[in-house]
């Protein structure tokens, strides 16, 4: 195991996680009436931004989970991401959540996405408080991901596992959920032009999969809003 200093968060240690949290917790509750809302909603999809190139066989699809951790920082509420190891054969440099594919052990999507968090990150289970989830999102490459959100304190030390996470980092929130951030890229994969979207921070290239269900996230943001 790897340490990372948590550079981006800057909360004040001496202030209880309760305190803090209750600090956030108009912008908290509102996420959860949110993602309350769209608990039937129909899945994203990589295949969103090309309707024109042929879908997935869905009963193909592979099983996973991912969480998105929400983290209290000094000028507002975070999303921590992890930044895969360039070692890793499948997706190597990319930013994603914690998270992976079901295994056969797990009980539940949700603790699939517990357990890939422990192990990715150190995050124990039982310090995530779970406030809702999106709606499913189909990758192009074949699996069905169910993407959890939850609370984590805000004292959160990674613990990275050698060989698979490279860096954690953090964006604010508000930038994620600010629609206008938001980019449509392409480039060609297997012989053909995909476009995805992309939602740039600092040094930090978030696109594909990630995006687009970062973009989702923001849509039931803003239409909830609005209502």
């Amino acid at each position: 195991m790897q340490r990372n200093k948590f550079h981006t968060l800057a909360a004040n240690p001496s202030v209880g996680h309760e305190r803090i949290m209750e600090r956030f917790k108009p912008e908290t509750d509102l996420i959860k009436s949110a993602l309350g809302s769209v608990q039937n909603a129909a899945s994203s999809s990589d295949f969103d931004l090309n309707p024109d190139q042929p879908l997935i066989d869905v009963t193909k699809l592979r099983d996973a989970a991912v969480l998105i951790p929400i983290i209290p920082g000094q000028n507002g509420l975070e999303v921590v991401f992890t930044k895969r190891s360039t070692a890793m054969r499948n997706h190597p440099g990319q930013i994603s959540f914690p998270g992976g594919k079901q295994d056969s052990t797990d009980t539940s999507f949700q603790h699939t996405a517990l357990r890939e968090a422990e192990e990715e990150i150190g995050l124990a289970q039982t310090d995530v408080k779970m406030i809702g989830a999106l709606p499913k999102h189909v990758t192009v490459t074949s699996f069905l991901v169910r993407p959890y959100v939850g609370l984590i304190p805000a004292d959160f030390s990674p613990v990275l596992r050698t060989g698979e996470v490279a860096e954690v980092f953090s964006a604010p929130l508000d930038h994620l959920l600010d629609p206008t951030n938001y980019l449509i890229e392409g480039r060609m994969w297997q012989g053909q032009k995909r476009q995805y979207f992309t939602v740039p921070y600092g040094p930090y290239y978030i696109w594909g999969a990630t995006a687009r269900m970062l973009r989702m996230f923001a849509d039931i943001m803003e239409v909830n809003h609005a209502h």
